[in-house]
């Protein structure tokens, strides 16, 4: 039997058998059905017998013909303004992608101070932060503008899969690639399913969680991994040559490929620096992140690095408008129905008499490890979030303590498997590091980075009033 067919029979049947369950005391049936539906589009995320953003259309759309929800409630999701900053951040993306100034940036760095082993992690770590904030794709970041570049270095230094791995490429990918684990956390921008965070923690906490506020939560957690994650793969998986002086001539040889910075490239840089500018001031130009986005791509288009059928061929960013729209939508009238309330009630009840801290301790580690299931950040995120952060808080954690580390760990989980996120089997792939070390190293870093984003970063976050 086609295996597509018999995922999509296992995604309806459990669908139904959640759907026929009587409903339990306190729950409506709009809500249960409601439940039902949602439960049914997050395994079908998982199992995919159909693109995800197949699988959410086929669910608002039962949702309207049932009548669980009327129409204008399924396509809620679609006009909140959330989904329109992904949008607009993937079109902002093109334009780093399409004028060459990730790479160039990436190369001037590797130019100027990439003469070790150890300063090569840290610049592919640094050029990845750099553009981090205007690329929610992380999976495009790291495969599309870091990972030539990785490839490259490990070509110049004569290091290739199998016994020359360990020269120099088996440290540069694994830094590389636990470095975007790092700056996928660090911007509400920098992963697409952040947004969705900030949306979800709204809908079930009350809270709001604005791009200002997110990228100062993460910034010293963000930056003590940093420093932290390179220097420990360097010591405890450490490359056989530790004196890189090539790198610095290979990457002076590809910036006079690349000539003088173009005008695409200084209008990127400019357009870039008044959006990190605008986004990191809203609190005083009252101007919404989403608004600060769509008039960078209105600029880029306006000045031409961007053409329409740019924009129109960017399908990551309509696919995220799909998927994300639909689910928001699904998600929104779950809280707004009662369910979440009272799952998390139910599940507060189980735990009661337990200490707040403890019980957000396991809840944390419980969520991070989850992602050993997950082939998708994404999927992680619209499964277990909501709900998570809804029994942290009802077990007594405040609202953006439980927000932001769960928050946080949505990316940083990325770190244990080489399927876990879009640019795991990208640098697996490559063949550089054998699974069993990969898991090695993923698990001991996630601990790293648990321990200084749940640890530091709860001080951080005490000193900065947010709890």
């Amino acid at each position: 039997m086609n295996g597509k067919f018999v995922r999509a029979l296992a995604t309806i049947a459990l669908g139904a058998i959640l759907w026929f369950i009587p409903v339990p005391q306190g729950v409506t049936p709009q809500a249960w059905h409601l439940m039902a539906i949602f439960v049914a589009t997050i395994f079908g995320f998982i199992l995919q017998p159909m693109p995800i953003g197949a699988v959410a259309l086929v669910s608002i759309t039962f949702t309207a013909v049932v009548g669980v929800l009327k129409p204008a409630e399924a396509l809620s999701g679609f006009s909140n303004t959330t989904i329109w900053l992904i949008v607009s951040a993937f079109l902002f993306a093109k334009g780093f992608i399409k004028t060459g100034l990730g790479r160039r940036i990436a190369y001037v760095l590797i130019r100027a101070i990439g003469d070790s082993t150890l300063k090569l992690g840290y610049t592919l770590v640094l050029s990845d932060l750099i553009i981090s904030p205007a690329t929610p794709s992380n999976t495009a970041r790291a495969g599309g503008i870091i990972f030539p570049i990785v490839r490259s270095l490990c070509t110049a230094f004569d290091s290739e899969p199998g016994t020359s791995a360990r020269k120099v490429g088996s440290y540069l990918m694994q830094t590389a690639y636990q470095g975007n684990t790092i700056t996928s956390a660090m911007f509400l921008t920098s992963m697409a399913g952040n947004p969705l965070i900030a949306l979800l923690a709204a809908q079930a906490l009350h809270i709001q969680i604005t791009w200002g506020q997110w990228a100062l939560a993460a910034a010293v957690p963000g930056l003590i991994s940093v420093l932290v994650v390179p220097y420990f793969l360097y010591k405890f998986y450490p490359p056989e040559i530790t004196k890189t002086p090539e790198a610095k001539s290979l990457a002076a040889a590809e910036l006079k490929k690349m000539g003088a910075m173009s005008r695409g490239e200084k209008i990127v840089s400019l357009v870039f620096v008044g959006a990190l500018a605008l986004w990191s001031t809203s609190q005083y130009t009252k101007l919404d992140a989403t608004v600060v986005a769509m008039m960078a791509v209105v600029v880029m288009l306006a000045t031409e690095v961007l053409e329409w059928k740019d924009v129109l061929e960017e399908k990551g960013a309509w696919d995220t408008l799909i998927w994300m729209g639909s689910l928001v939508g699904l998600a929104d009238f779950l809280s707004k129905l009662g369910f979440i309330p009272w799952f998390a009630k139910a599940v507060a009840a189980s735990i009661a008499g337990v200490p707040w801290v403890p019980a957000f301790v396991i809840l944390t580690v419980v969520y991070l490890y989850a992602h050993y299931a997950f082939a998708s950040l994404t999927a992680h995120i619209t499964a277990m979030y909501s709900a998570f952060i809804a029994v942290a808080v009802a077990a007594g954690a405040p609202p953006y303590l439980a927000a932001l580390a769960l928050g946080f760990m949505s990316n940083l989980c990325m770190s244990l498997t080489h399927y876990a996120a879009g640019p795991s089997p990208i640098y697996f792939g490559a063949g550089f590091v054998d699974q069993n070390t990969w898991w090695r190293l993923g698990f001991i870093i996630s601990v790293i980075n648990l321990i200084i984003w749940v640890g530091f970063g709860a001080i951080w976050w005490k000193v900065l009033g947010l709890w």
